[in-house]
């Protein structure tokens, strides 16, 4: 488990509001900032998920907010950088929500391995993984922001099989991703996944999907199905507000 007992907040970060002040993050100033994906990616969960796991939660946005939505749900907030992880830490206790959420500083990939962290068996998974292969693209200067947006290859499937393992029978995944990653997803989910749900985002209306949202379920075999899409506008207010 990840602690800070210190919360005055450093120069180097920043606080933030969310979901109109009733969540708020401290965040570093550079690197990987919380936005639209991780509260689009919150409210996958459903009033039924009573113990939640948010893989590569970074400071806790999409966690946090999922708790904020469902009083009666706990979470644990998975988040391998040991400084990102305090931070989790510290915005678990800023919005009192200490008493139903911990913090493992922990690799996604080694969940419920040998040698691993345990994690007790949950109802949902959400997940962001890391969505740019290094290899196709150009690696941001900042080391934090890479490491959150820089995927090797193999990486969405060995999550995918992570979930797996720490889901309870029937247990849920939900995944934002973008597009381009629609192969990989239904390769990983093989065998493992079915009931797959898929749900555009889009920037406007009558533009193409910039994300997809999906839920499938752990074990089941039920063949894929199309939701209608979200668009996302001015009115959303999903953007941080803060100093």
């Amino acid at each position: 488990m990840c602690s800070m007992t210190d919360l005055e907040t450093p120069a180097s970060t920043s606080r933030d509001a969310f979901l109109d002040g009733r969540l708020i993050l401290e965040q570093p100033r550079r690197g990987h900032r919380i936005g639209h994906d991780a509260l689009l990616l919150a409210g996958l969960a459903r009033e039924e998920d009573r113990a939640i796991a948010d893989f590569g939660a970074g400071v806790g946005g999409a966690g946090l907010a999922a708790l904020i939505a469902h009083p009666q749900a706990r979470a644990v907030l998975v988040e391998r950088e040991t400084d990102i992880a305090a931070l989790a830490a510290r915005n678990v206790m800023r919005n009192g929500l200490d008493g139903r959420c911990t913090v493992l500083c922990a690799d996604v990939e080694h969940l419920n391995r040998k040698g691993g962290a345990a994690l007790e068996p949950v109802d949902l998974v959400l997940a962001n993984p890391p969505f740019n292969l290094t290899r196709a693209h150009r690696v941001s200067p900042d080391a934090a922001r890479a490491r959150a947006h820089m995927a090797e290859e193999g990486l969405l499937a060995a999550w995918v099989v992570a979930a797996a393992r720490c889901l309870k029978p029937a247990g849920r995944l939900g995944l934002i991703l973008r597009p381009s990653e629609l192969p990989l997803v239904f390769q990983a989910l093989q065998g493992r996944f079915g009931a797959l749900e898929i749900q555009g985002v889009h920037s406007h209306p009558g533009r193409p999907a910039v994300r997809l949202l999906l839920r499938a379920i752990k074990g089941r075999r039920t063949p894929p199905s199309l939701l209608p899409g979200v668009v996302l506008s001015a009115g959303d207010r999903l953007e941080p507000s803060g100093d």
